[in-house]
């Protein structure tokens, strides 16, 4: 599939989608935090786009907001997509786990967990999983602030 017609199909199950291929070859989508786990879901199950393997799940600080950015590939269709999603929430960032739609998602999640305090509902073992538990902060938050370690120019 083309990316058009991915987002001519996506778009149809969800109508308030974000689309953009910011400079890149991969069509990324904007999707709210309550819609995740059904788009995504969709996403894996739809014969027509049958995304079966997240090979990259990267947590973002992008200043105002903290978020997810998903890489999914379809093996059976070679096509290739971005989700995003997006909170302001900076005290309690939470989005809903895909780790029971792809497995690899568990360690992925537990590593966004512990460097950006993401938690992600019905995670079935959300915890550290670099960091020891006394460790306070979340050090790839751009707001994070180690006076020990840190060194200023």
């Amino acid at each position: 599939m083309t990316n058009e017609a991915i987002q001519t199909l996506v778009n149809s199950w969800v109508p308030d989608l974000e689309f953009t291929e910011e400079g890149s070859q991969f069509l990324n989508i904007n999707v709210q935090p309550e819609q995740l786990h059904q788009f995504m879901s969709q996403l894996k199950s739809n014969t027509e786009t049958q995304f079966d393997y997240l090979f990259c799940l990267s947590g973002v600080d992008w200043g105002k907001e903290l978020g997810v950015v998903y890489h999914l590939e379809s093996t059976v269709h070679r096509h290739i997509i971005v989700v995003k999603v997006k909170t302001e929430d900076r005290e309690n960032p939470t989005f809903d786990s895909v780790s029971d739609i792809w497995a690899t998602a568990e360690f992925h999640e537990r590593e966004v967990f512990d460097f950006f305090g993401i938690k992600f509902n019905n995670h079935p073992n959300l915890k550290n999983l670099f960091l020891t538990e006394d460790w306070e902060g979340f050090p790839l938050r751009k707001d994070f602030v180690d006076e020990v370690n840190m060194i200023i120019k």
